[in-house]
């Protein structure tokens, strides 16, 4: 997959998403599934990521944030797709809460 090919998505999730394992899931699951960008709590109380990779990675780690872990209650997501060029990461990082 080329760099062309890959998409950058915006994603927050909403509810019991903090004090249950759900970012460092998440680090892994992006991770394992080639998926660059970072993840973070916020203040809010919701947890806040930036994914970038090809479509079908992005739609299956959507899918899979719309769940979480066990523990986890996902009450809402929103996910807004880049429009137009992004900065390119080459990893996934956990980032300090905003």
């Amino acid at each position: 997959m080329g760099q062309a090919d890959e998409q950058c998505r915006h994603v927050r999730a909403q509810g019991r998403v903090q004090g249950v394992g759900f970012r460092e899931s998440c680090l892994r699951y992006a991770r394992q599934h080639g998926l660059t960008g970072w993840v973070r709590n916020r203040s809010d109380g919701s947890v806040e990521a930036q994914l970038q990779g090809s479509p079908e990675a992005l739609d299956a780690m959507c899918k899979w944030l719309s769940h979480g872990v066990p523990g986890a209650r996902v009450d809402g997501l929103e996910v807004l797709p880049s429009r137009g060029a992004f900065e390119r990461l080459d990893s996934f990082d956990r980032l300090p809460t905003l």
